[in-house]
């Protein structure tokens, strides 16, 4: 036998299959799945409260009829946007919601800041957690227990305001029968229940700001004023703008419950908004108009997501904080 034969041929082994390599997604995933799972569940609200509702707006471009559904009711397109657009009470009720946004908006927007503004300068802090109190509070009171304080403190016969007026031989006033008044009573009562717990987001930003600009600031000789207005206001003008952005896209979203409960027949010149006459003509009316009231509140969100992109697009053009 000869030494190739001798030789036994030895075949090498066979080399254990790979895993599959890992996209960098799952990796990324399988690394921070907690955080995953954390953001699972407004996630799932997301989905479930906010887009899935939106399959039911195509009500607004149908007739929509209970009995046949959404997909066997008759589209009509635009038939609804025009009927709105078309009505008699269509400027007067887009007129008094614009009125009462913005009087809103310009009346509340800068307190919250003032407020924060006085209690990052307060030295008492006994006296700072009692204003905090006392600004806080209103905020968690329910709308009809404040609507219930406002009309017992404006009431003609027995509120303290008009016993105080005749202290000084006013005659009573109807305040909630003054339609030039419904607007003011709404803003300030709102200012006063609201500008406690809108502040919070403005100390959180003064409590960013670095305390060595202040400490420079007072080596400098400057006073409180001084500091506030170079220091204080630029430093949380980013956090304003951003909220002032927000709060432009919900223009047309004033208070529902809170004006439908002031609300009389005396001061409805005035008072009825664009989701009260939703709620009166769409859903508490004999025959409940569905679609019509689905197109009211579609071209509502259409106008608020308009302003709040060219209010956006603005603070892009002129170099200020935005949201994109």
């Amino acid at each position: 036998m000869n030494a190739t034969n001798a030789t036994e041929i030895r075949l090498p082994a066979p080399s254990a299959p790979q895993p599959a390599a890992r996209s960098p997604f799952v990796k990324q995933l399988l690394k921070s799945w907690q955080l995953y799972v954390l953001m699972a569940l407004p996630f799932l609200y997301l989905i479930v409260f906010k887009y899935v509702p939106m399959y039911g707006a195509q009500i607004a471009f149908k007739n929509f009829v209970v009995t046949k559904g959404i997909w066997g009711s008759e589209w009509v397109g635009l038939k609804q946007f025009e009927r709105f657009v078309n009505s008699y009470d269509f400027w007067r009720i887009l007129k008094n919601t614009l009125i009462l946004s913005f009087y809103n908006l310009i009346a509340g927007f800068p307190f919250p800041i003032l407020l924060a503004l006085g209690l990052n300068y307060l030295r008492s802090n006994v006296f700072r957690k009692a204003v905090q109190m006392v600004t806080y509070a209103p905020h968690f009171i329910s709308i009809v227990v404040v609507v219930g304080i406002i009309k017992e403190l404006l009431d003609p016969r027995i509120g303290i305001v008009n016993k105080a007026l005749g202290l000084f031989g006013v005659d009573p006033i109807n305040f909630m029968g003054e339609i030039s008044m419904f607007s003011s009573i709404y803003v300030w009562s709102d200012v006063w229940q609201h500008v406690g717990f809108n502040c919070i987001i403005f100390i959180a930003a003064l409590a960013a700001i670095d305390p060595a600009l202040h400490e420079a600031a007072v080596m400098d000789g400057a006073s409180k004023f001084r500091r506030m207005w170079h220091i204080d206001l630029p430093g949380i003008m980013p956090m304003a703008i951003i909220l002032l952005i927000l709060n432009t896209g919900h223009i047309l979203d004033v208070g529902f419950e809170k004006v439908l409960l002031l609300q009389n027949p005396i001061n409805l010149k005035a008072s009825e908004i664009v989701d009260t006459y939703v709620y009166k003509v769409g859903l508490t009316a004999q025959v409940a108009n569905y679609s019509y009231s689905t197109a009211i509140g579609l071209f509502k969100s259409v106008i608020n997501l308009a302003l709040l992109l060219a209010v956006n697009k603005l603070a892009q053009k002129t170099r200020q904080a935005s949201l994109w």
